[in-house]
């Protein structure tokens, strides 16, 4: 089975500072990294490294050679993993001293999908592979709709979560995954024991997956509703957790796991990546994320 993801490419520039700006503030960081991200990479360097087929579709500007480079590094197929005209997407991430992000995006060449773009990678893929997508980029509803009547299961990570969600056909989806905000402005409540409920019972052929960062993650399905505790580790860095989760959790369903095997996994694999800095860079592999499991990756713990 593959999985064909949609995705974001992006430049990160990370920067190390004391606390998040202030609105009037202005602010000394420590330190600067410029790294491969974009959730969509990460999704698909999570999944190609958890040992899923993975192929990514997207543009690039003529800058950002080097994340399809990172993308082929990984294991990733690029083939549909296009340059054009203009610049890069890219994100401005502060991380604070306990660990926490803040991201602000421009869209570029991410926000130059086009349908014709869509159709032609999706005419290579069939029922019973899987398409990702996020919604950093533009044409997420139309390859929903496309890649549905191609029989192929749909997987949506709504982040971020602004207007652009409402206008999507959700109801298309077989999981859809969103933390607590996404959540929260999908379902209309912030009540984190509320949302699985609501989008169960809005979309009652999909299955919901909510992470809830330090209390772990949820998932939905029917009247099955299944928690899993979050591991307690040293957070350096959270920018991949949410992206690391989501490709775990997909490897471990499309390998005839359980809910409760997806999401044991999928938490395992973004509590390892957030003991170390960076996005991408920072995703376990999957024998390194079973050893954690097994309580033999030293050094992790609070």
């Amino acid at each position: 089975m593959r999985v064909l993801n949609f995705g974001s490419l992006n430049i990160d520039y990370v920067y190390q500072v004391d606390h998040f700006v202030q609105p009037g503030e202005t602010l000394s960081s420590d330190a600067l990294q410029i790294n491969c991200g974009g959730k969509g990479l990460n999704q698909s360097v999570a999944l190609a490294k958890a040992g899923v087929e993975t192929w990514h579709a997207g543009l690039i500007g003529p800058e950002g050679a080097f994340l399809k480079e990172k993308l082929t590094a990984s294991g990733v197929d690029t083939t549909f993993v296009r340059t054009v005209d203009g610049s890069t997407g890219h994100a401005i991430i502060q991380v604070d001293r306990n660990g926490q992000n803040s991201i602000l995006l421009h869209d570029g060449a991410n926000g130059r999908l086009q349908e014709a773009f869509a159709d032609e990678v999706l005419s290579g893929f069939h029922a019973g592979d899987v398409v990702l997508l996020q919604n950093e980029t533009t044409c997420v509803g139309y390859i929903m709709e496309q890649a549905a009547a191609r029989g192929m299961q749909v997987a949506l990570n709504a982040a971020p979560a602004n207007e652009k969600l409402s206008g999507l056909p959700l109801e298309k989806l077989t999981w859809l995954l969103v933390n607590e905000v996404e959540g929260a402005f999908l379902a209309g409540t912030e009540e984190p024991e509320e949302i699985p409920r609501v989008l169960t019972d809005r979309y009652p052929d999909t299955t919901l997956v909510l992470t809830l960062g330090v209390q772990g993650a949820v998932a939905a399905q029917g009247d099955t509703q299944i928690w899993v505790p979050a591991r307690t580790v040293r957070a350096v860095d959270t920018t991949a957790a949410g992206d690391t989760f989501t490709g775990y959790f997909l490897r471990s369903v499309l390998s005839g796991g359980t809910l409760r095997d997806a999401l044991t996994l999928a938490t395992a694999a973004s509590a390892l990546a957030v003991t170390r800095p960076g996005a991408s860079d920072a995703i376990p592999g999957y024998e390194e994320t079973l050893a954690f499991m097994d309580g033999r990756t030293p050094d992790t713990q609070a």
